[in-house]
């Protein structure tokens, strides 16, 4: 099987809970000016920066929205309210960002998101105009009883649960193996290409379209680095990455940008 050539590639920045507002700005800045200018259908690289740094990044990144995709790291699924803490779709939008994450395995296992709040988010992020990246996988212990693709397929079908066919191929899947996250360990190029199959054949069935499944990005995450970046990408269902910690360094992460081209 080859890569889809219409699918492009994606390298996500999940900057998490690091960099203050000077900070962030700065890494923007920075790998802006080592990023050399394209023009494409889909952006090629996100910034996701914390919420208070959102439209100072945003910012930063303006004119190159072809290019770049900035977004936030959750939302609330209410338009508004006493919701104390939380962001609404609106306020992610009015800072200049047009993605957001979801799901991610932080929100679910420190916070306790749950699937079918992870989909009303993923609707509510769609029904605003918002890219969402909608983040699977298993923990350790699921993938040595060998739940993996029970779990996955779980996450994933509640992410999209309600959603029409068209709507849900507008969502980029982010699959992250819990256990290789912060950790050191990466998943093999084919392990990460074996669950990245599975979900895209689920896709595919849950769709009623494998054609709409082609289309859609799924990206990997989970301890991404320069020095592996290349041997996941030529996998045939890795479309790009979610990057974590190598993403708060300027040139590692350019390095990884560069392992994509």
């Amino acid at each position: 099987m080859t890569k889809s050539n219409s699918r492009g590639t994606l390298v996500a920045g999940n900057w998490k809970m690091f960099k203050n507002l000077a900070e962030a700005r700065q890494l923007a800045t920075d790998i802006l000016a080592g990023l050399p200018r394209q023009e494409s259908t889909r952006p090629t690289v996100g910034f996701f920066p914390n919420a208070v740094a959102l439209a100072a990044v945003a910012e930063a990144a303006n004119g190159r929205e072809s290019q770049v995709l900035v977004g936030a790291q959750n939302l609330y699924h209410e338009p508004e309210g006493a919701f104390t803490g939380e962001i609404s779709a609106d306020m992610i939008l009015s800072a200049g960002a047009r993605g957001v994450v979801l799901g991610h395995s932080e929100r679910r296992h420190i916070f306790g998101e749950t699937s079918e709040q992870v989909g009303r988010k993923v609707a509510r992020a769609l029904e605003a105009g918002l890219i969402p990246v909608l983040c699977v996988g298993e923990t350790l212990e699921e993938r040595e009883d060998g739940r993996t693709e029970n779990v996955v397929e779980e996450q994933l079908l509640g992410g999209l649960a309600d959603l029409s066919p068209e709507a849900a191929s507008r969502v980029v899947i982010a699959y992250e193996p819990v256990w290789a996250i912060g950790t050191g360990k990466t998943a093999t190029p084919e392990q990460g290409q074996a669950v990245q199959q599975f979900l895209r054949t689920r896709l595919g069935d849950h769709l009623g379209s494998a054609e709409l499944a082609d289309g859609i990005q799924i990206l990997y995450g989970g301890s991404v680095k320069p020095a592996n970046a290349k041997d996941l990408i030529a996998q045939p269902d890795i479309d790009g990455f979610l990057v974590g910690g190598a993403s708060l360094d300027a040139d590692s992460f350019l390095k990884i940008c560069a392992a994509t081209a």
